[in-house]
């Protein structure tokens, strides 16, 4: 009877440990409190970010956001592929911003009809370097106004990462020229 008791107790613990925490992984990702898309606007440097299918063997990753007079932003993202000097690609979608959320969720489309979720995390208050994630923590870029980041600052924003629970040791860092 005892055998029993300690495999219902270890069992029960463990339920509520895996509810407890899949609650609070489930729980909306904390954005920043508000963007100045005007500042928000220009070229941004990915200089890590978490390894997606999209970007595979892109290098010299960038992302340009220009403001349009239709209330959303263009974006257009470049890479290498295969290599520093490796052939540019390139592709171009539209960002939207999510309404009464000062700014910080957006919204992108590459291709009609789909809507990816650009939630703005992280942002320095000069505007040198921003991290977008998703709340389903899969995605995730660190971006910088210039191709390199100081270490100490890239360290900080990595902790602050992994508080908001993402598996750190997922990021790679993205190769610039």
């Amino acid at each position: 009877m005892l055998l029993n008791f300690n495999m219902v107790f270890k069992s029960s613990l463990l339920l509520r440990v895996l509810f407890f925490s899949s609650i609070s992984m489930s729980q909306d990702l904390e954005t920043v409190s508000t963007v100045d898309i005007q500042k928000y606007s220009g070229k941004w440097f990915e200089i890590a970010s978490f390894p997606q299918r999209f970007q595979k063997g892109c290098t010299c990753t960038t992302a340009e956001y220009t403001l349009t007079t239709k209330n959303y932003l263009i974006v257009e993202n470049r890479c290498n592929k295969d290599s520093l000097n490796g052939n540019q690609q390139y592709i171009k979608g539209k960002v939207f911003v999510v309404k009464n959320t000062g700014n910080s969720k957006l919204k992108v489309q590459f291709f009609w009809l789909f809507k990816g979720k650009y939630w703005i995390i992280d942002l320095a208050n000069d505007y040198s370097y921003a991290v977008v994630g998703h709340p389903n923590r899969k995605y995730l870029w660190i971006l910088s106004r210039t191709a390199s980041m100081d270490d100490v600052i890239y360290q900080e924003i990595i902790s602050r990462i992994a508080l908001k629970g993402y598996d750190v040791s997922k990021i790679l860092k993205t190769k610039q020229f």
